[in-house]
């Protein structure tokens, strides 16, 4: 959805993407094992997020956002290209359950830690997590506020996607 200038309010993060906008936003996810960091600059009063599958890059010539590592570090970069100061962000980390029903391998811990790694590698203070447990998440990140919603659902529905129904 749109402002009346064009500038997006409602933006809907897949997997695999990083989200720093120009104008207040409100941001929403869907997250099972995958893991979303928002990083948001007290100064500026502007937030983005980032929205990874995977903890870190294996090969790499092939640097995508599907990767924590990848994701993590260009939406701070993207923060720093815009005048941001390092002192001035702060971050959140959601997501990673694991249901032993859905998979034998516990990919979520590894997206949480690797987040938590990078996080304080980068001096970058966390100041809230949701994350674990075997519930997926919806969550709406307001960019401007810095606040954020969290619904906890036993079971991800094609409903939970945006556009939602």
């Amino acid at each position: 959805m749109r402002n009346k200038d064009g500038s997006v309010y409602n933006y809907f993060i897949q997997p695999g993407y990083i989200y720093l906008p120009v104008s207040p936003t409100k941001i929403s996810a869907v997250l099972g094992s995958s893991v979303a960091v928002s990083i948001y600059d007290k100064t500026k009063k502007t937030g983005g997020m980032a929205h990874f599958l995977y903890p870190e890059i294996h090969i790499e010539d092939q640097p995508r956002a599907i990767y924590g590592d990848v994701s993590i570090k260009a939406l701070i970069k993207m923060f720093i290209n815009i005048g941001s100061k390092k002192e001035s962000l702060e971050a959140q980390i959601f997501g990673g359950a694991f249901n032993k029903s859905h998979s034998n391998k516990n990919i979520g811990k590894n997206n949480i830690l690797s987040a938590q790694k990078i996080l304080i590698r980068e001096r970058i203070p966390i100041t809230s997590e949701d994350t674990g447990g075997e519930k997926g998440r919806k969550i709406i990140f307001d960019t401007h506020t810095n606040e954020i919603v969290i619904l906890k659902v036993e079971k991800l529905r094609q409903s939970d996607w945006y556009p939602y129904s």
